[in-house]
C-alpha cells in the first residue's frame, strides 16, 4: 500500500532520514522506535506531505507523493505530538467545525462526530471548552479531529507523549481499536506500547532502519548472542570458567558480581545452539557444586532496542 524507496532527508549538512526502503501493508499498526534526533518525525511529515524529501520517492496505492500530494492526503489522517486544537472552543464546536471544513453536510456531520465520540470516548467533555481539557483528553480531540475524514490510513507521531499511565492505557485500546480496520502508523518512545500494540515494529536510529519485525521475531534476530545466568555454591570460578568454555558455542563466561554466603554467580554468553542447557547442566552435575539458580536470559524489547541504537 505504502513504498518509500532510497527517501532522504538533510536539514543542511545534517543527515535527518538516511536511504530508506520500506513497504508498509494496508490494515496493519506499524510503530517506529528510536531515540530523540533519530529521524521518526521527520519520516513521518515527508509520509504525510508535510515535508519534501530531498532524494527519495514516496508511493500511496498508484499515486506518487510529488505529483498526487492532495489525493494522497484525502487518505489520510494525522495527529502530530501536541494536536493542534482551538482551545477557546467547546469540543463539539471544535468537531463541527473540522466535519464541516472537510465537506460534510449537517446531518453527516453529527453522525460523524456521534461515532467519534463513542470511539474516541469524549462523551463528559463534548460540551467543555477545549482549554478546560487533560491532555489526554485533548490528544483524543486530536485523533478525533484526524479521523473525521474517515481516512484508509492514520499517522500518528508520539500520540501518548506527557500522559499518565491510565491515559497511556486509554489512548491504547482506542488505537488498537481502530487497527481492526485502518493501517496505523505511529511513533513513541514507550517500548511496552509499541509492543502490546503493534504487529510490526520498526528500529530507526541515524536516520536507518536497524531492526524490522514483530516483537518475537525482534527479540529472536536482534543478536547473535544469548546469556544463561546461573547460580551455584561451593564453586570456584577458575574451575567453572575451564569446564563451561569446553562446550561449543559458548562465548564467554563472566563472574556477575562478588561471591556472597558462597554462592557465586555466573552469565554465560554463548551462540545459539540446541542442547546448550542440557550440556551446561551434565557438566555441573559431574562437579561437586550446588546448583541453586539456572536459567536463560529473556530478551526484552528495551534490551534490544539498547543493543540496537547505544552509542559505541
Amino acid at each position: 500500500m505504502i513504498h518509500l524507496r532510497k527517501l532522504s532527508k538533510y536539514y543542511g549538512e545534517l543527515c535527518a532520514v538516511d536511504q530508506v526502503d520500506l513497504d508498509i501493508n494496508s490494515g496493519k499498526v506499524l510503530g517506529l522506535l528510536g531515540p530523540n534526533g533519530a529521524g521518526k518525525s521527520t519520516m513521518l511529515r515527508m509520509l504525510t506531505g508535510y515535508f519534501k524529501p530531498t532524494s527519495g520517492s514516496i508511493r500511496v496505492k498508484e499515486f506518487d507523493m510529488a505529483k498526487n500530494t492532495l489525493e494522497i492526503k484525502k487518505m489520510m489522517g494525522y495527529l502530530p505530538e501536541s494536536a493542534p486544537l482551538y482551545y477557546n472552543m467547546l469540543v463539539y464546536d471544535y468537531l463541527d467545525f473540522i466535519a464541516r471544513m472537510q465537506g460534510l453536510n449537517k446531518s453527516s456531520a453529527n453522525s460523524r462526530i456521534h461515532e467519534l465520540v463513542n470511539l474516541c470516548k469524549l462523551h463528559e467533555v463534548i460540551h467543555k471548552s477545549v482549554s478546560e481539557l487533560s491532555k489526554g483528553y485533548r490528544q483524543r480531540v486530536g485523533l478525533a479531529h484526524a479521523m473525521m475524514g474517515d481516512p484508509e490510513i492514520l499517522v500518528l507521531d508520539e500520540p501518548t507523549s506527557g500522559l499518565d499511565p491510565n491515559q497511556i492505557v486509554e489512548i491504547r485500546e482506542i488505537i488498537k481499536e481502530i487497527g481492526k480496520e485502518k493501517t496505523i502508523i505511529f511513533s513513541s518512545h514507550i517500548l511496552s506500547e509499541v509492543e502490546a500494540t503493534c504487529d510490526r515494529i520498526i528500529i530507526i536510529h541515524h536516520g536507518k532502519i536497524v531492526a524490522d519485525g514483530d516483537a518475537e521475531a525482534l527479540k529472536g534476530g536482534a543478536s547473535q548472542e544469548n546469556t544463561i545466568n546461573m547460580s551455584l555454591k561451593n564453586a570456584k570460578f577458575n574451575d567453572v570458567e575451564k569446564n563451561i568454555r569446553d562446550i561449543d558455542s559458548v562465548v564467554d563466561v563472566k563472574k556477575d558480581g562478588n561471591i556472597n554466603n558462597g554462592v557465586l554467580k555466573i552469565m554465560v554468553s554463548y551462540k545459539k545452539h540446541p542442547g546448550i542447557m542440557e550440556h551446561m547442566y551434565k557438566k555441573i552435575k559431574q562437579q561437586d557444586w550446588i546448583l541453586l539458580e539456572f536459567y536463560q536470559e529473556t530478551k526484552t524489547l528495551e534490551k534490544i532496542f539498547r543493543e540496537l541504537t547505544m552509542e559505541a
